[in-house]
């Protein structure tokens, strides 16, 4: 954007996370001195003539920008420059940024931020906000060395046509830019800034007031006693299926006289002699329970830490750069369990088994990540992440993750073999006619429906948080829901895979793999509807990137609910 540059400030230095996530901090021209007033100083002018091809496209692309909504993001000292207006029910929003400007339709409707001004009323006009009145609150620190702290930034956008670029007054007329305005366009460029001190706010709580009034927290508490009805009753029916039906079963082998009856077994003790055949695909199903322990036990540990308070909104890029970090050095049970799991299948190609667990889904999600950055790279975007952060993580991946997994390999190896408690017969069991709801495909989706029932009003908070920019800071919230995830997806799986064993079908291990994994293709259907009913992004670039990030969300889903 050809916003006023600052001259000669070097960018301040980010971590993983923030690279990662496409943040980029600039340094800003904008200049204040603690307690210094400054009304209406002048940053810069910028003058377009339209005549001229580049002078035109760089107009076109801020009116766009106005059309589209597009906002300043601002910081001082690590807080958010916040927005804050009047909605509805008499609440007050903060908005963490606030827009470029903003356009009138041909028919004279105000689009976004021009109903805040009954003075942009011009028919088809951009009215873009060139001037900010700042708002600075800071609490005066008793009892230790005299100093200040800042508490709380705040600032109102203004729109004024400054008559005189050089030695402006700020006010007067808006800055209007008619859509089919012809000739020379000036925007002057301009900033107040006053200091306030408040008492009431502590240095540690200056946060709250931005977390106040994001929209939605009654609806959390709604939406966790939702999914905890969902869990108590699977739960229910899950105790009482298996305790009545696996107590009464069991009570009815013991009732048999051993000699006689014991030739007419029927149900799930049919199976016996083929439930611990060893299932096809076997080096898949273990590479992707590998995987999938090396994802649950990294987000378990993340969303512990975001719990603690460790990874809030204050520390930028935090959450991203822990969980990146903790991935890399859980190499060791994902090669671990991957290995347990292939040698009691009775795999023996050993080599090929680590080699997967190390490559397959990493190599899958890097590869979609590059190919993410291409695009990014080609659009000419500051979220591409560069050369050098690309070769950081891949020296992540081979020199940390890779040895890990290995040495995890390695003593899942050794160990023994998971012991069976039954002998698996040399022929296989034929498998009866199967109804409906036992085949495998039926089952599988139903059994997705029920975890995702739990998250899904979280998932939209996600969502939200992540291409709408908003913050997220509920991660108590998604603890519980994380907890309650593990628990539906277990549930739903156990009782699904007891229904199959009964109709005497023996395949369970991939079926039950998929059976909450499909939870990952009902988060698609979600992302997808999310997509055409709550984004308006336009343009084959920003498609593309929408989908390839989700589908790397959803890759990472199927493995942790699997």
């Amino acid at each position: 954007f050809d916003f006023c540059q600052a001259e000669g400030k070097k960018r301040p230095s980010e971590n993983l996370g923030q690279v990662l996530f496409g943040e980029r901090i600039e340094p800003s021209p904008y200049r204040f001195t603690f307690n210094k007033r400054e009304t209406c100083k002048s940053v810069c002018t910028k003058t377009y003539d339209t005549t001229k091809p580049e002078d035109k496209q760089k107009l076109d692309f801020l009116k766009k920008s106005m059309l589209l909504n597009y906002q300043h993001h601002w910081i001082v000292d690590n807080m958010p420059v916040t927005w804050c207006y009047d909605v509805e029910d008499g609440q007050r929003f903060c908005n963490p940024g606030f827009p470029i400007g903003c356009y009138i339709t041909e028919d004279g409707r105000p689009k976004d931020a021009c109903v805040i001004n009954s003075e942009f009323h011009e028919k088809d006009t951009f009215y873009i906000f060139n001037h900010v009145d700042i708002k600075i609150y800071y609490h005066v620190v008793e009892n230790e060395a005299l100093g200040a702290r800042l508490v709380a930034a705040k600032l109102e956008p203004k729109s004024y046509k400054h008559t005189h670029p050089d030695n402006p007054d700020c006010s007067g007329v808006p800055m209007d830019i008619s859509n089919k305005a012809s000739g020379e366009v000036k925007i002057a460029y301009t900033y107040s800034v006053t200091f306030h001190e408040e008492k009431n706010i502590r240095w540690a709580s200056r946060w709250d007031y931005i977390l106040e009034s994001m929209p939605h927290t009654h609806i959390q508490w709604f939406s966790i006693m939702n999914s905890l009805v969902i869990v108590l009753f699977l739960s229910g029916m899950v105790a009482m299926i298996m305790l009545r039906t696996l107590h009464k079963d069991i009570a009815r082998y013991n009732q048999m006289d051993s000699t006689e009856d014991a030739q007419e077994e029927f149900g799930w003790k049919l199976v016996h002699g083929d439930i611990f055949r060893p299932p096809r695909k076997g080096m898949l199903l273990s590479v992707f329970l590998g995987s999938g322990t090396q994802i649950l036990i990294m987000t378990f540990v993340t969303l512990f830490f975001a719990c603690l308070g460790f990874l809030s909104p204050a520390n930028r890029g935090a959450l991203m750069t822990c969980a990146v970090v903790l991935w890399v050095l859980l190499g060791t049970p994902a090669g671990y369990v991957a290995a347990r799991f292939y040698k009691s299948f009775g795999g023996e190609k050993w080599k090929t088994n680590v080699l997967l667990t190390s490559f397959l889904c990493p190599g899958i999600v890097f590869a979609d990540f590059f190919i993410m950055n291409l695009i990014l790279w080609g659009e000419g975007s500051s979220a591409a992440i560069p050369f050098g952060t690309l070769v950081a993580i891949l020296a992540l991946w081979f020199c940390i993750s890779v040895p890990l997994t290995f040495i995890g390999a390695y003593f899942g190896f050794k160990k023994n073999a998971i012991e069976h408690p039954v002998r698996t017969n040399q022929i296989p069991r034929q498998i009866p006619e199967q109804s409906f709801y036992t085949k495998p495909l039926p089952g599988i989706i139903m059994g997705g429906i029920l975890p995702f029932g739990c998250i899904f009003i979280q998932l939209f908070f996600i969502l939200n948080s992540i291409w709408s920019h908003q913050m997220y800071y509920m991660f108590g919230f998604l603890f519980l829901v994380f907890i309650i995830l593990v628990i539906t997806c277990s549930e739903a799986t156990i009782l699904l895979c007891y229904f199959h064993l009964c109709a005497e079908d023996y395949h369970w291990q991939w079926r039950s793999f998929l059976t909450s994994g499909f939870t990952a293709v009902y988060f698609l259907i979600y992302a997808i509807h999310y997509f055409f009913s709550k984004l308006q992004i336009t343009g084959t670039a920003s498609t593309i990137l929408y989908f390839g990030y989700t589908m790397i969300m959803v890759l990472i889903f199927f493995l942790f609910t699997g």
